[in-house]
């Protein structure tokens, strides 16, 4: 039987089990809603402002590039960076082994087992920071490293921290371990403007990944941790023991031997002296300006990618040789005949530019006195001016009297006075007899001159002034230059040109010179002609200080008036080399001629670039020697044709 009692209690215990039920449904639920409130404010304060991986693999390799030209000269050697240095991509495929050995074994040893986070080098580290009292360690994998570097801020924070894992989660699921390890090798900073491996080695030790010692790899593979401070050009024993650690971690993993350990810590790799290829802008920056011009001339602004490597056509060695020459020159027999500046530019028969020199310190002045400045040419245009009457059906033997001309009222005299009587074309042009010139444009008339100058490649606008004949209207070295290259290739015009190439860091061809390029000028006839003409002015005529022994030469000199500008302009079978001396001023210099200094400065130069090479002919015969009895003749004639000239004009000898 149950009493009363019992009766009263079991309802009480019922409730009781009921509240509690409720109680305990309650707090789950109210801390399941604290969790989630908790859990969506830390994921809004980790993430709200989490960036998106690009959308396209292939846009990782250029995120995040700061525009970079990297300048090469003709042999691919490395003159200039303008910007970052971003060496050019390459494969593992293409590295030696022990090249991302080393950066696996130093900064992710569980690379290939962790899906880009990881856990227990989280815990290690966290565990080593706690003890330290101090971030000593970070726990990043190469993965979270590459995410820090394309895609997040520097900031050593645990939020920042956090994102690099959830996007280093996203990236393994997207690309292979290789083509994280390629993308991380390729755009680890390594100290020193040298973004990736490629760029790395060629900045410390002046070859191509593909080439490095497991010592130099492990010096590369210390800079990660600490590039400014490790850097081997600053902190070369702080770089040497991060190395050695390096090895260390090497021989643990398994990678190399102790044998292999042992002697390569007891040799460790050094940075090589002069390594740092970036050339002598003061030598070379006239050139680089003159490059990057080119290129944005023929890709446009907008086609420029992040990071171009732009292959040249100048010669290193010759554009020291050019600014050798014209430093002596300027230095010595200008500095006492007022003469402070030079400009040099050499090309071959197909217009490539080896030697490019705007002035004589690119540092002081960045002005282009070889592509930027127009200056008079002088004599140096007259033959374009003979070209012309050429083709009008004037010979080289044509006659013309060396006598005083008036001209509407202009009456130009030659250089240093008096006159020769009757002289032929040819014999004009090897004296530079100005009269004779003259009188050729007032037959021809200065509209085919115009007009012969523009086939040549003269771009600068020419007006058509009688003073065209002797060299009034302005032009460029560059320029000039290329037209004689004309009379060397037997009329055909190659147009002069500084890149041969522009490519990506990633090979991307972006722009290859077209060598068939050309266009014909004149006939190989009147181009020819043009070319024995001007072996006589540098065999016997004002360009004798141009000569270079037993090699043939042509070339023109050229002066303006008061000596303002002086050019020599002439070529080889090699190369056609043209140079300017003056002031920037325009103040005349004492009594500097085409043929003194700059004959000089081309003569010193020319000797240097045709070192070692074969003695070869021009494409045009060498002008006939004459006999001295010839000459004597000729002489007679001249004067003979003179006399009966005059009396003609003038029967009664008045």
């Amino acid at each position: 039987m149950i009493s009363d009692h019992q009766d009263r209690r079991e309802p009480a215990r019922g409730i009781s089990r009921s509240v509690l039920l409720r109680a305990g449904l309650g707090t789950a639920l109210g801390v399941l809603v604290v969790a989630l409130i908790s859990f969506a404010v830390f994921w809004h304060w980790a993430f709200h402002d989490l960036p998106d991986l690009p959308e396209a693999n292939s846009a990782l390799w250029d995120v995040r590039r700061e525009p970079a030209v990297t300048i090469l000269d003709r042999q691919g050697r490395v003159l200039t960076v303008r910007g970052p240095r971003y060496g050019q991509a390459v494969t593992l495929d293409e590295l030696p082994d022990h090249v991302p050995q080393a950066f696996i074994a130093i900064e992710d040893q569980r690379f290939y087992e962790h899906d880009g986070v990881d856990q227990q080098g989280t815990l290690r580290a966290l565990a080593v920071n706690l003890r330290a009292g101090e971030i000593e360690q970070g726990g990043s994998t190469l993965t979270m490293q590459l995410i820090k570097n394309l895609i997040l801020s520097p900031d050593r924070t645990v939020r920042r921290k956090v994102q690099e894992m959830r996007l280093a989660l996203a990236l393994e699921r997207r690309l292979s371990k290789q083509e994280i390890l390629e993308l991380y090798l390729n755009r680890v900073y390594l100290g020193e403007q040298a973004y990736g491996i490629e760029a790395a080695s060629q900045r410390y030790f002046d070859k191509p990944a593909s080439e490095l010692t497991l010592q130099q790899a492990a010096l590369l593979a210390a800079l990660p941790k600490a590039p400014s401070r490790l850097a081997p050009t600053a902190n070369l024993d702080a770089a040497q023991a991060r190395a050695q650690d390096v090895l260390q971690a090497m021989l643990e993993q398994g990678f190399i031997d102790e044998m292999t350990y042992l002697t390569a810590v007891s040799t460790p790799a050094e940075p090589i002296a002069g390594s740092e290829l970036v050339a002598d802008p003061a030598i070379f920056g006239h050139a680089y300006d003159a490059a990057v011009a080119e290129v944005t001339a023929l890709l446009g602004e907008e086609e420029l990618a992040p990071d171009l490597i732009v292959r040249t056509t100048i010669d290193a060695d010759l554009q020291r040789a050019a600014h050798a020459a014209i430093m002596e020159t300027i230095n010595g027999a200008g500095a006492d005949r007022t003469a402070s500046q030079a400009a040099l530019v050499s090309m071959t028969p197909e217009g490539a530019i080896r030697a490019l020199v705007g002035g004589t310190d690119y540092t002081e002045s960045q002005f282009n006195r070889a592509v930027q400045a127009e200056r008079q040419p002088g004599s140096a245009f007259k033959p374009i001016v003979f070209a012309a009457a050429l083709e009008a059906g004037y010979e080289p033997s044509s006659a013309f009297e060396d006598a005083p001309v008036d001209i509407d009222g202009w009456t130009p005299e030659n250089f240093g006075g008096g006159y020769r009587g009757r002289v032929t074309i040819a014999d004009a042009l090897k004296r530079s007899i100005n009269t004779v010139a003259v009188q050729v444009g007032a037959a021809i008339g200065t509209g085919p001159i115009v007009d012969m100058a523009e086939r040549l490649g003269i771009d600068t606008p020419l007006a058509g002034h009688p003073s065209i004949t002797l060299g009034a209207e302005e032009v460029t070295l560059k320029e000039l230059t290329g037209a004689f290259l004309v009379f060397a290739n037997d009329g055909v015009r190659r147009a002069p040109y500084l890149v041969e190439d522009v490519r990506t860091s990633r090979g991307s061809v972006l722009y290859q010179h077209d060598l068939t390029e050309r266009s014909t000028a004149l006939s190989q006839d009147t181009a020819r002609a043009m070319s024995t003409m001007l072996q006589a002015v540098v065999r016997d005529g004002t360009g004798t200080r141009a000569q270079l022994g037993a090699r043939p030469v042509a070339g023109k000199t050229g002066t303006s008036q008061n000596s303002r500008d002086a050019w020599f302009v002439g070529y080889t079978a090699d190369f056609a080399t043209g140079v300017w001396v003056g002031n920037d001023d325009d103040t005349a210099m004492a009594n500097v001629t085409g043929g003194s200094l700059p004959a000089t400065i081309w003569r010193d130069f020319m000797s240097e670039a045709e070192d070692g090479l074969p003695v070869t002919a021009l494409n045009a015969p060498p002008p006939r020697r004459r006999s001295e009895s010839e000459e004597r003749l000729a002489a007679f004639y001249s004067e003979l044709s003179s006399r009966f000239d005059a009396l003609i004009e003038d029967p009664s000898g008045n």
